[in-house]
Protein backbone atom coordinates (compact mmCIF):
# COMPACT_ATOMS: atom_id res chain seq x y z
CA UNK A 1 0.00 0.00 0.00
CA UNK A 2 1.24 3.67 -0.95
CA UNK A 3 2.51 5.27 2.25
CA UNK A 4 0.63 8.36 2.38
CA UNK A 5 2.82 11.65 2.05
CA UNK A 6 3.59 14.26 4.80
CA UNK A 7 4.55 17.89 3.83
CA UNK A 8 7.77 19.04 5.01
CA UNK A 9 7.05 21.20 7.85
CA UNK A 10 4.82 18.17 8.83
CA UNK A 11 7.47 15.63 8.57
CA UNK A 12 10.46 18.24 10.94
CA UNK A 13 7.33 18.59 13.57
CA UNK A 14 6.41 14.94 13.05
CA UNK A 15 9.47 13.54 13.63
CA UNK A 16 10.77 16.12 16.33
CA UNK A 17 7.41 15.30 18.40
CA UNK A 18 8.37 11.55 17.89
CA UNK A 19 11.76 12.62 19.11
CA UNK A 20 10.74 15.24 22.12
CA UNK A 21 8.83 13.50 24.75
CA UNK A 22 8.95 12.65 28.31
CA UNK A 23 12.70 11.90 27.98
CA UNK A 24 13.48 15.61 27.50
CA UNK A 25 11.17 17.43 30.55
CA UNK A 26 11.19 14.56 32.46
CA UNK A 27 14.19 12.04 32.12
CA UNK A 28 17.07 14.56 30.76
CA UNK A 29 16.89 17.24 33.82
CA UNK A 30 16.79 14.43 36.32
CA UNK A 31 19.72 12.65 35.21
CA UNK A 32 21.54 15.94 34.89
CA UNK A 33 20.96 16.03 38.41
CA UNK A 34 22.10 12.61 39.02
CA UNK A 35 25.55 13.11 37.17
CA UNK A 36 26.68 16.32 38.25
CA UNK A 37 25.04 18.62 35.97
CA UNK A 38 27.09 20.94 33.41
CA UNK A 39 29.71 18.22 32.33
CA UNK A 40 27.06 15.63 32.19
CA UNK A 41 25.46 17.95 29.68
CA UNK A 42 29.02 18.50 27.53
CA UNK A 43 29.01 14.56 26.97
CA UNK A 44 25.32 14.41 26.55
CA UNK A 45 25.63 17.35 23.56
CA UNK A 46 29.06 15.45 22.22
CA UNK A 47 27.15 11.96 22.05
CA UNK A 48 23.74 13.84 19.78
CA UNK A 49 26.28 15.20 17.71
CA UNK A 50 28.66 12.04 16.79
CA UNK A 51 26.46 9.36 17.80
CA UNK A 52 22.47 10.08 17.96
CA UNK A 53 22.99 12.24 14.43
CA UNK A 54 24.79 9.77 12.82
CA UNK A 55 22.11 7.24 13.52
CA UNK A 56 19.14 9.14 12.45
CA UNK A 57 20.41 10.08 9.16
CA UNK A 58 21.03 6.30 8.75
CA UNK A 59 17.63 5.64 10.10
CA UNK A 60 15.91 8.44 7.67
CA UNK A 61 17.65 6.83 4.96
CA UNK A 62 16.21 3.43 5.13
CA UNK A 63 13.02 4.78 5.05
CA UNK A 64 13.64 7.25 2.74
CA UNK A 65 15.10 4.76 0.02
CA UNK A 66 12.82 1.95 1.42
CA UNK A 67 9.42 3.64 0.72
CA UNK A 68 7.09 1.52 2.90
CA UNK A 69 6.88 0.09 6.39
CA UNK A 70 10.37 -0.98 8.29
CA UNK A 71 10.26 -5.03 7.49
CA UNK A 72 9.30 -3.92 3.99
CA UNK A 73 12.20 -1.15 3.42
CA UNK A 74 14.82 -3.86 4.76
CA UNK A 75 13.53 -6.20 2.58
CA UNK A 76 13.77 -4.27 -0.61
CA UNK A 77 17.15 -2.88 0.40
CA UNK A 78 19.17 -5.37 0.97
CA UNK A 79 20.73 -6.94 -2.14
CA UNK A 80 20.91 -10.37 -0.66
CA UNK A 81 19.63 -12.75 2.70
CA UNK A 82 16.24 -10.62 2.15
CA UNK A 83 14.43 -13.00 4.33
CA UNK A 84 16.43 -12.16 6.82
CA UNK A 85 17.50 -8.54 6.76
CA UNK A 86 13.67 -7.57 6.91
CA UNK A 87 13.70 -9.10 10.99
CA UNK A 88 15.98 -5.41 10.87
CA UNK A 89 12.81 -3.97 10.57
CA UNK A 90 10.74 -5.83 13.44
CA UNK A 91 13.11 -3.42 15.69
CA UNK A 92 9.39 -1.17 15.59
CA UNK A 93 7.94 -3.89 18.24
CA UNK A 94 10.52 -2.01 20.33
CA UNK A 95 8.37 1.27 20.05
CA UNK A 96 4.80 -0.84 20.63
CA UNK A 97 6.34 -2.28 24.07
CA UNK A 98 7.69 0.84 25.49
CA UNK A 99 3.86 2.19 24.90
CA UNK A 100 2.75 -0.62 27.41
CA UNK A 101 4.57 1.19 30.07
CA UNK A 102 4.58 4.86 28.35
CA UNK A 103 0.71 5.12 28.36
CA UNK A 104 0.79 4.33 32.00
CA UNK A 105 3.05 7.57 32.86
CA UNK A 106 1.28 9.60 30.55
CA UNK A 107 -1.73 8.72 32.11
CA UNK A 108 -0.09 10.08 35.35
CA UNK A 109 0.27 13.25 33.48
CA UNK A 110 -3.29 13.45 32.84
CA UNK A 111 -3.90 12.82 36.40
CA UNK A 112 -1.71 15.52 37.27
CA UNK A 113 -3.20 18.04 34.84
CA UNK A 114 -6.89 17.63 36.82
CA UNK A 115 -5.46 17.37 40.18
CA UNK A 116 -3.20 20.96 39.59
CA UNK A 117 -6.60 22.67 39.23
CA UNK A 118 -6.94 22.44 42.37
CA UNK A 119 -4.70 22.05 45.64
CA UNK A 120 -1.05 21.95 44.93
CA UNK A 121 1.25 19.76 48.20
CA UNK A 122 3.00 22.11 50.35
CA UNK A 123 5.54 19.93 50.88
CA UNK A 124 8.33 17.79 49.09
CA UNK A 125 6.98 14.92 51.85
CA UNK A 126 3.13 15.58 51.26
CA UNK A 127 3.94 15.34 47.27
CA UNK A 128 5.74 11.74 48.00
CA UNK A 129 3.08 10.64 49.75
CA UNK A 130 0.16 11.40 46.96
CA UNK A 131 2.70 9.88 44.36
CA UNK A 132 3.06 7.23 45.93
CA UNK A 133 -0.48 6.60 47.12
CA UNK A 134 -1.63 6.74 43.20
CA UNK A 135 1.12 4.12 42.53
CA UNK A 136 0.61 1.69 45.00
CA UNK A 137 -2.64 1.61 46.18
CA UNK A 138 -4.83 3.81 43.15
CA UNK A 139 -5.39 1.24 40.45
CA UNK A 140 -8.57 2.49 39.19
CA UNK A 141 -7.41 5.88 38.93
CA UNK A 142 -4.58 4.72 36.94
CA UNK A 143 -6.93 2.86 34.61
CA UNK A 144 -8.99 5.66 33.84
CA UNK A 145 -6.18 7.61 32.43
CA UNK A 146 -4.52 4.34 31.03
CA UNK A 147 -7.44 4.21 28.97
CA UNK A 148 -7.72 7.97 28.19
CA UNK A 149 -4.10 7.91 26.72
CA UNK A 150 -4.88 4.78 24.97
CA UNK A 151 -8.40 6.33 23.34
CA UNK A 152 -6.47 9.62 22.61
CA UNK A 153 -3.73 7.86 20.88
CA UNK A 154 -5.56 5.25 18.68
CA UNK A 155 -7.70 7.82 17.40
CA UNK A 156 -5.09 9.89 15.99
CA UNK A 157 -3.52 6.72 14.46
CA UNK A 158 -6.62 6.06 12.87
CA UNK A 159 -6.67 9.10 11.26
CA UNK A 160 -3.80 8.75 9.06
CA UNK A 161 -0.60 10.56 8.42
CA UNK A 162 -1.66 13.59 6.89
CA UNK A 163 -4.93 13.92 9.12
CA UNK A 164 -4.23 12.43 12.23
CA UNK A 165 -0.40 12.31 13.05
CA UNK A 166 0.32 15.65 10.89
CA UNK A 167 -2.28 17.45 12.53
CA UNK A 168 -1.44 16.85 15.67
CA UNK A 169 1.97 18.29 16.09
CA UNK A 170 1.58 21.23 13.56
CA UNK A 171 -1.20 22.34 16.87
CA UNK A 172 0.79 20.61 20.01
CA UNK A 173 4.07 21.08 19.11
CA UNK A 174 4.23 24.76 18.42
CA UNK A 175 1.47 24.30 21.50
CA UNK A 176 4.60 23.00 23.45
CA UNK A 177 7.16 25.20 22.50
CA UNK A 178 5.15 28.03 23.08
CA UNK A 179 4.19 27.17 26.87
CA UNK A 180 7.85 25.72 27.65
CA UNK A 181 9.34 29.20 26.37
CA UNK A 182 6.84 31.02 28.17
CA UNK A 183 7.88 29.62 31.39
CA UNK A 184 11.50 29.74 30.94
CA UNK A 185 10.98 33.21 30.13
CA UNK A 186 9.80 33.66 33.43
CA UNK A 187 12.55 31.50 34.99
CA UNK A 188 14.69 34.11 33.40
CA UNK A 189 13.47 36.66 35.94
CA UNK A 190 14.18 35.25 38.76
CA UNK A 191 17.30 35.41 41.13
CA UNK A 192 17.97 31.84 40.80
CA UNK A 193 18.44 31.56 37.61
CA UNK A 194 22.14 32.36 37.71
CA UNK A 195 22.62 29.18 39.99
CA UNK A 196 20.99 26.89 37.35
CA UNK A 197 22.70 28.38 34.20
CA UNK A 198 25.88 27.44 36.28
CA UNK A 199 24.65 23.73 37.42
CA UNK A 200 24.25 23.58 33.72
CA UNK A 201 26.89 24.55 32.01
CA UNK A 202 29.78 24.65 34.44
CA UNK A 203 31.45 21.32 33.89
CA UNK A 204 32.77 19.53 36.59
CA UNK A 205 34.85 16.70 35.35
CA UNK A 206 35.40 15.18 38.73
CA UNK A 207 31.54 14.02 39.33
CA UNK A 208 32.04 12.16 36.03
CA UNK A 209 32.79 8.32 35.45
CA UNK A 210 32.37 5.67 33.07
CA UNK A 211 28.93 5.31 33.75
CA UNK A 212 28.12 8.67 32.89
CA UNK A 213 29.40 8.30 29.45
CA UNK A 214 26.81 5.04 29.11
CA UNK A 215 24.02 6.90 30.33
CA UNK A 216 24.40 9.97 27.81
CA UNK A 217 24.88 7.35 25.14
CA UNK A 218 21.94 5.98 26.16
CA UNK A 219 19.76 8.67 26.70
CA UNK A 220 20.82 10.54 23.80
CA UNK A 221 19.72 7.53 22.07
CA UNK A 222 16.36 7.24 23.54
CA UNK A 223 15.24 10.89 23.68
CA UNK A 224 16.04 10.65 19.76
CA UNK A 225 13.41 8.04 19.26
CA UNK A 226 15.80 6.00 17.64
CA UNK A 227 16.26 2.25 17.12
CA UNK A 228 12.09 1.96 17.02
CA UNK A 229 11.17 1.93 13.59
CA UNK A 230 9.70 6.00 14.02
CA UNK A 231 11.87 7.75 12.05
CA UNK A 232 12.15 5.49 9.25
CA UNK A 233 8.41 5.02 9.09
CA UNK A 234 8.38 8.52 8.95
CA UNK A 235 10.99 9.21 6.48
CA UNK A 236 9.28 6.44 3.92
CA UNK A 237 6.57 9.61 3.41
CA UNK A 238 9.53 12.35 2.39
CA UNK A 239 9.32 13.52 -1.09
CA UNK A 240 11.89 12.42 -3.25
CA UNK A 241 14.13 15.77 -3.29
CA UNK A 242 13.77 16.47 0.41
CA UNK A 243 17.09 16.96 2.20
CA UNK A 244 17.68 14.30 4.79
CA UNK A 245 20.23 16.27 6.65
CA UNK A 246 18.35 19.98 6.72
CA UNK A 247 15.29 17.14 8.07
CA UNK A 248 17.65 15.59 10.79
CA UNK A 249 19.30 18.57 11.66
CA UNK A 250 15.69 20.62 12.59
CA UNK A 251 14.79 17.71 14.68
CA UNK A 252 17.98 17.19 16.59
CA UNK A 253 18.23 21.03 17.38
CA UNK A 254 14.76 21.23 18.07
CA UNK A 255 14.90 17.85 20.75
CA UNK A 256 18.34 19.25 22.42
CA UNK A 257 17.09 22.67 22.80
CA UNK A 258 13.97 21.65 24.41
CA UNK A 259 15.51 19.19 26.49
CA UNK A 260 17.95 22.23 27.48
CA UNK A 261 14.87 24.51 28.10
CA UNK A 262 13.37 22.74 30.44
CA UNK A 263 16.24 21.57 32.43
CA UNK A 264 17.03 25.44 33.07
CA UNK A 265 13.46 25.97 33.00
CA UNK A 266 13.10 22.76 36.06
CA UNK A 267 16.13 23.86 38.08
CA UNK A 268 15.31 27.50 38.29
CA UNK A 269 12.67 26.84 39.95
CA UNK A 270 13.88 24.02 42.42
CA UNK A 271 16.58 26.31 43.82
CA UNK A 272 14.25 29.08 43.92
CA UNK A 273 11.52 27.63 45.46
CA UNK A 274 12.78 24.33 46.41
CA UNK A 275 16.08 22.71 47.51
CA UNK A 276 18.15 22.54 44.57
CA UNK A 277 18.26 19.94 41.73
CA UNK A 278 16.56 16.97 43.30
CA UNK A 279 17.81 13.66 42.05
CA UNK A 280 15.71 10.90 40.80
CA UNK A 281 12.60 10.35 38.87
CA UNK A 282 10.68 12.07 41.27
CA UNK A 283 11.59 15.70 40.36
CA UNK A 284 8.61 15.81 38.22
CA UNK A 285 6.18 14.47 40.06
CA UNK A 286 7.51 14.96 43.60
CA UNK A 287 9.91 18.24 43.78
CA UNK A 288 8.41 20.04 41.33
CA UNK A 289 4.51 20.26 42.69
CA UNK A 290 5.69 21.56 45.91
CA UNK A 291 7.99 23.69 44.42
CA UNK A 292 4.85 25.62 42.31
CA UNK A 293 3.23 25.51 45.83
CA UNK A 294 5.82 28.22 47.17
CA UNK A 295 4.66 30.26 43.96
CA UNK A 296 1.47 30.77 45.05
CA UNK A 297 -1.45 31.57 42.31
CA UNK A 298 1.07 31.38 39.39
CA UNK A 299 1.95 28.39 40.73
CA UNK A 300 -1.41 26.34 40.00
CA UNK A 301 -1.24 28.25 36.91
CA UNK A 302 2.74 26.84 35.84
CA UNK A 303 1.65 23.67 36.99
CA UNK A 304 -1.72 23.53 34.95
CA UNK A 305 0.85 24.73 32.05
CA UNK A 306 3.76 22.70 32.73
CA UNK A 307 1.76 19.43 33.10
CA UNK A 308 -0.15 19.56 29.93
CA UNK A 309 3.39 20.66 28.15
CA UNK A 310 4.47 16.48 29.45
CA UNK A 311 1.24 15.46 28.14
CA UNK A 312 1.70 16.95 25.07
CA UNK A 313 5.31 15.88 24.45
CA UNK A 314 4.28 12.47 25.58
CA UNK A 315 1.21 11.92 23.22
CA UNK A 316 3.55 13.26 20.31
CA UNK A 317 5.90 10.42 21.19
CA UNK A 318 3.25 7.86 21.45
CA UNK A 319 1.55 8.06 18.20
CA UNK A 320 5.39 7.81 16.52
CA UNK A 321 6.27 4.70 18.84
CA UNK A 322 2.88 2.92 17.64
CA UNK A 323 2.83 3.96 14.43
CA UNK A 324 5.68 1.52 12.96
CA UNK A 325 3.71 -1.92 13.39
CA UNK A 326 0.36 -0.01 12.33
CA UNK A 327 1.96 0.59 8.78
CA UNK A 328 3.36 -2.65 8.91
CA UNK A 329 0.16 -4.52 9.35
CA UNK A 330 -1.19 -2.41 6.88
CA UNK A 331 1.48 -2.63 4.27
CA UNK A 332 2.08 -6.27 4.94
CA UNK A 333 -1.48 -7.85 5.65
CA UNK A 334 -3.44 -5.44 3.89
CA UNK A 335 -5.43 -4.54 7.30
CA UNK A 336 -7.25 -1.66 7.14
CA UNK A 337 -5.75 1.70 9.12
CA UNK A 338 -8.91 1.12 11.49
CA UNK A 339 -8.29 -2.57 12.25
CA UNK A 340 -4.82 -1.96 12.94
CA UNK A 341 -4.42 0.98 15.13
CA UNK A 342 -7.04 -0.67 17.37
CA UNK A 343 -5.33 -3.92 17.14
CA UNK A 344 -1.83 -2.07 18.53
CA UNK A 345 -3.66 0.18 20.93
CA UNK A 346 -5.83 -2.66 22.65
CA UNK A 347 -2.09 -4.72 22.83
CA UNK A 348 -0.25 -1.90 24.94
CA UNK A 349 -3.61 -1.05 26.54
CA UNK A 350 -4.26 -4.72 27.61
CA UNK A 351 -0.56 -5.43 28.81
CA UNK A 352 -0.42 -1.64 30.68
CA UNK A 353 -3.16 -3.14 32.92
CA UNK A 354 -0.59 -5.37 33.81
CA UNK A 355 2.29 -2.66 34.07
CA UNK A 356 0.06 -0.75 36.47
CA UNK A 357 -0.83 -4.02 38.84
CA UNK A 358 2.98 -4.98 38.93
CA UNK A 359 3.60 -1.15 41.44
CA UNK A 360 -0.31 -1.96 43.32
CA UNK A 361 0.27 -3.88 47.31
CA UNK A 362 -1.32 -7.23 47.03
CA UNK A 363 -0.75 -7.86 43.11
CA UNK A 364 2.59 -6.74 43.17
CA UNK A 365 4.30 -9.45 44.58
CA UNK A 366 2.58 -11.85 41.38
CA UNK A 367 4.11 -9.42 38.83
CA UNK A 368 7.82 -9.02 40.45
CA UNK A 369 10.71 -11.37 39.10
CA UNK A 370 14.06 -10.64 40.44
CA UNK A 371 14.55 -7.49 41.71
CA UNK A 372 12.19 -5.60 38.97
CA UNK A 373 8.63 -5.47 38.81
CA UNK A 374 6.76 -6.31 35.25
CA UNK A 375 6.71 -2.25 34.66
CA UNK A 376 10.08 -1.76 35.21
CA UNK A 377 11.53 -4.98 32.93
CA UNK A 378 9.60 -3.59 29.91
CA UNK A 379 11.34 -0.90 30.48
CA UNK A 380 14.50 -2.15 31.01
CA UNK A 381 14.15 -4.81 28.10
CA UNK A 382 13.45 -1.77 25.80
CA UNK A 383 16.66 0.53 26.94
CA UNK A 384 19.10 -2.08 27.28
CA UNK A 385 18.34 -4.41 24.95
CA UNK A 386 15.76 -3.57 22.14
CA UNK A 387 16.95 0.30 21.00
CA UNK A 388 20.58 -0.56 21.25
CA UNK A 389 19.90 -3.84 19.13
CA UNK A 390 18.16 -1.28 16.99
CA UNK A 391 20.70 1.06 16.40
CA UNK A 392 23.51 -1.45 15.72
CA UNK A 393 21.20 -3.28 13.18
CA UNK A 394 20.78 0.25 11.10
CA UNK A 395 24.60 1.28 11.53
CA UNK A 396 25.64 -2.22 10.14
CA UNK A 397 23.04 -2.15 7.42
CA UNK A 398 23.28 1.46 5.84
CA UNK A 399 27.60 1.20 6.92
CA UNK A 400 28.17 -2.59 5.18
CA UNK A 401 24.81 -3.75 3.31
CA UNK A 402 23.32 -1.16 1.50
CA UNK A 403 25.70 -0.73 -1.76
CA UNK A 404 27.67 2.43 -1.01
CA UNK A 405 27.13 3.54 -4.43
CA UNK A 406 23.29 3.51 -3.29
CA UNK A 407 24.36 5.35 -0.06
CA UNK A 408 26.10 7.67 -1.60
CA UNK A 409 24.03 8.84 -4.26
CA UNK A 410 21.93 10.03 -1.46
CA UNK A 411 24.10 11.23 1.30
CA UNK A 412 27.29 12.85 -0.54
CA UNK A 413 25.50 15.93 -2.31
CA UNK A 414 23.79 16.56 1.37
CA UNK A 415 26.82 15.88 3.30
CA UNK A 416 29.30 16.82 0.72
CA UNK A 417 33.34 17.02 2.45
CA UNK A 418 31.11 15.43 5.70
CA UNK A 419 30.01 12.40 4.09
CA UNK A 420 33.39 10.58 4.51
CA UNK A 421 33.37 11.19 8.60
CA UNK A 422 29.87 10.05 8.60
CA UNK A 423 30.39 6.82 6.74
CA UNK A 424 33.66 5.81 8.83
CA UNK A 425 31.93 7.08 11.84
CA UNK A 426 28.63 4.61 10.98
CA UNK A 427 30.97 1.89 9.88
CA UNK A 428 33.33 1.39 13.08
CA UNK A 429 32.20 4.41 15.95
CA UNK A 430 29.01 3.93 16.20
CA UNK A 431 28.02 0.33 16.18
CA UNK A 432 30.74 -0.30 18.17
CA UNK A 433 29.36 2.52 20.82
CA UNK A 434 26.42 1.06 21.06
CA UNK A 435 27.18 -2.64 21.72
CA UNK A 436 29.15 -1.37 24.94
CA UNK A 437 26.36 1.13 25.99
CA UNK A 438 23.90 -2.65 25.62
CA UNK A 439 27.04 -4.69 27.11
CA UNK A 440 26.55 -2.08 29.86
CA UNK A 441 23.15 -1.46 30.64
CA UNK A 442 22.99 -5.28 30.63
CA UNK A 443 25.04 -5.31 33.78
CA UNK A 444 27.79 -7.24 31.37
CA UNK A 445 30.30 -4.62 31.82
Amino acid sequence: MKVARFSRLGFILAAAGSAVGLGNIWKFPYITGEYGGGAFVIIYLLTVLLIGFSIMLAEMLIGYLGRADGVTSFENLAPKNKSLWKFGGFQGLAGLFIMIFYSVVIGWILNYIVTSLSTLPSTVKEAESIFTTMLHTDFTTQLFYHTVSFIIITYVLNKGLKGGIEKMNLILMPTLILILVGMFTYATTLGAFSQALEFMFYPDFSKINSEAFVVAVGHAFFTLSLGMGAIMTYSASLEKDSSLVKAAFWVVFLDTSIAIVAGLMLFTFLYQYGSGPAKGPGLVFISLPAAFYEMGVVGNIFAILFFIALAFAGLTSSVSLVEPMVQYFIDRFSWSRLKASVSMGLFFWFLGIFAILSNIDGAKEYLTWGSKSFFDWVDYVTAAIMLPIGGFIMAVFVGFIIPKSQVESVMRPQLKWAFDGWYFSLRYVTPVAMFIVMLSLMGVI
